[in-house]
């Protein structure tokens, strides 16, 4: 079991990027019953106080790993410090390559708009040949709330076996998604992955690697999509500050 570090109520695992895609691999193979895996940033640190459904999702998550910036200056300054970032977004890539290099891997896309997935399924299959991409799904607009659609939906991916599931539906949608069916997926590994399907497929940029670095992905999100984003980045920025007061008292 590794270390966990309480932060804001989530109890984060103190894992480093190649630690976690060891341990993803060893699900894969082990393949005994359905295991998800969250990130948390800002938003869901913001998100996980007054919303109980994300909080219970978090309860049973198998792994949750660091995503934002602000969250591991925030742990190193209370003493309580991890070791590295592991977004999703690097997640999905670092899986991937050790996949190709040890037994291969079958994987399912659930999330980004419609022809987006296909996309990134042909970039992924182009990168890594032997990441087979078993199925890809862009559910509509309300699905969740849909019963019939939503075991239709997993009767397909169940279908498929996959390996891997990715599920980029943004936050919370997707981490009340999968706790809420975890029981009837029968896939080892689940992860929750907010834009990654989008970068995979090229239809969104990722920041400069640089800017990645020294904690400023967020700046360039902002400023690449500032319509969509500015209302939950300001509200975020309001309320994230008071959360780091709290926790340091």
């Amino acid at each position: 079991m590794s270390r966990q570090v309480s932060l804001f109520g989530m109890h984060i695992d103190a894992l480093r990027m190649d630690e976690v895609v060891a341990q993803l691999l060893t699900w894969v193979a082990a393949r005994e019953r359905c295991r998800y895996v969250v990130t948390p940033n800002v938003q869901h640190a913001v998100l996980f106080q007054e919303h109980a459904g994300l909080r219970q999702a978090y309860a049973h998550a198998a792994l949750i790993v660091p995503d934002g910036a602000p969250l591991m200056l925030v742990a190193r300054w209370l003493g309580r410090p991890l070791p590295e970032r592991v977004p999703g977004s690097d997640l999905v890539p670092a899986l991937f390559a050790a996949a190709q290099v040890r037994q291969g891997l079958k994987v399912y896309l659930m999330g980004a708009a419609t022809g987006v997935g296909q996309r990134a399924a042909e970039n992924i299959q182009r990168v890594w040949p032997r990441v087979e991409v078993v199925g890809v799904c862009s559910p509509p607009l309300g699905f969740e709330q849909d019963e019939a659609y939503n075991q239709a939906l997993l009767r397909q991916i169940n279908d498929a076996q996959p390996d891997v599931l990715l599920v980029g539906l943004g936050a919370p949608k997707q981490e009340l998604w999968v706790h809420h069916h975890s029981a009837g997926l029968r896939v080892p590994v689940v992860l929750c992955v907010g834009a990654a399907i989008d970068f995979l497929a090229g239809h969104k940029r990722r920041a400069p690697v640089w800017l990645r670095r020294i904690g400023l992905e967020w700046l360039f999100r902002l400023a690449s999509e500032p319509r969509r984003l500015w209302r939950r980045y300001a509200r975020d920025a309001c309320r994230f500050p008071l959360l780091v007061w709290r926790e340091w008292r």
